[in-house]
């Protein structure tokens, strides 16, 4: 299997993916292959954090030219995955390849699958009326790969998110943020820039050990080859695994309408209890409490803020912060020059993609 992810945080699904017990952990750029059970694809899907989708590998081979691509996708085992009635659609993708055009890609792939799948069936047309069976390929390199898509919309979209601020973190990177400053649920957790509340939610999960697709749906509860149970036992297994506990977790947002963004998405996601929720001013943000936590995603002053006014933010906010000397600071941004503006060197820094942009994770120690 593979579980593609945003760049930057394939550590931390390579890291997942070994809690759960999967083998072959392999941890690649933009994703993580593993091995695992039917039960594997339900529990895969139910509680990863960070992984965008679960992706079944169907096969790899060498794709240097359309008739390559063709005769590598013809010869791969679909009828054991695809029913007569499934729907297939085709999605991929073409990166440093002599296959460039990605719509010429797909066209060839479908054509492989659709003459595969009519020697195997005795069948010259298919309505695709039945479940989707969702086929993705990458072409890397003239390497081609073929997976079946077991998640449907992608892992990000966890269901507690109707709707959002004009510049959402997406949750699968706010998940990855809270992990990488190894919040457990003990100490004070804050975001001063909370938005639409996705960064608190996420550490109120994680600090409730609680799986994040419990409460949505997946493409492969439909395929008729896996067996009904897994799912049901996966949520089972999830939930057998919580944590019950007081938890300190506090977001902040001068925006009043965001935080009633932020309130609704609480109490969609069954956190609303671990969290408060305040009007405050990040520029006189402080603290009682000689330790804590604080992990946020201020302004980048490209689409929600001028660049001037995100940098005022940040100026303002680390003069505040710089009161704080026991805390830790996780920050994202995509600012070139974040750090002389907020008023400090961060002792690490990691690259991260929010969505298209190229970011940074500033930690203060």
């Amino acid at each position: 299997m593979c579980a593609p992810c945003l760049f930057g945080i394939e550590s931390v699904l390579g890291d997942e993916l070994k809690r759960l017990d999967m083998r072959d952990v392999r941890v690649l750029n933009g994703r993580v292959l593993f091995s695992g059970g039917e039960e594997d694809v339900a529990r895969a899907n139910v509680r990863l954090r960070t992984a965008e989708r679960v992706l079944i590998r169907i096969g790899e081979f060498p794709a240097p030219s359309f008739d390559a691509l063709f005769e590598g996708t013809k010869a791969l085992r679909w009828e054991d995955y695809i029913p007569p009635d499934g729907a297939f659609p085709v999605k991929g993708y073409s990166l440093d390849s002599r296959l460039g055009s990605v719509p010429d890609c797909q066209s060839i792939v479908k054509k492989a699958v659709v003459e595969r799948l009519k020697a195997r069936y005795n069948i010259d047309w298919f309505e695709e009326t039945g479940a989707k069976y969702q086929i993705r390929f990458s072409i890397m390199k003239d390497m081609a790969a073929l997976f079946l898509d077991t998640s449907g919309a992608g892992l990000h979209k966890r269901g507690y998110r109707a709707v959002g601020n004009e510049a959402p973190l997406r949750e699968t990177l706010a998940a990855g943020m809270v992990s990488l400053s190894r919040f457990r649920g003990k100490g004070e957790f804050c975001d001063p820039f909370c938005g639409s509340g996705t960064i608190v939610i996420e550490a109120a999960m994680a600090a409730l050990n609680r799986a994040p697709g419990l409460n949505r749906g997946f493409d492969a509860q439909h395929w008729k080859w896996l067996p009904d149970d897994i799912w049901e036992k996966a949520a089972e297994e999830a939930k057998s695994l919580e944590y019950r506990g007081p938890y300190s977790i506090w977001g902040g947002d001068i925006d009043e309408k965001s935080l009633e963004i932020a309130k609704s998405n609480a109490q969609k996601a069954g956190v609303s209890e671990h969290i408060r929720f305040e009007r405050a001013d990040a520029a006189k943000f402080k603290r009682e409490t000689p330790e804590g936590l604080i992990v946020t995603n201020p302004p980048y002053g490209e689409r929600m803020l001028q660049k001037s006014d995100a940098e005022r933010i940040y100026r303002a906010f680390g003069a505040a912060s710089a009161h704080l000397p026991g805390w830790k600071l996780y920050l994202l941004s995509s600012h070139a020059d974040f750090e002389r503006i907020f008023g400090r060197t961060a002792v690490k820094k990691r690259k991260l993609y929010n969505g298209m942009i190229k970011c940074n994770l500033f930690m203060y120690f």
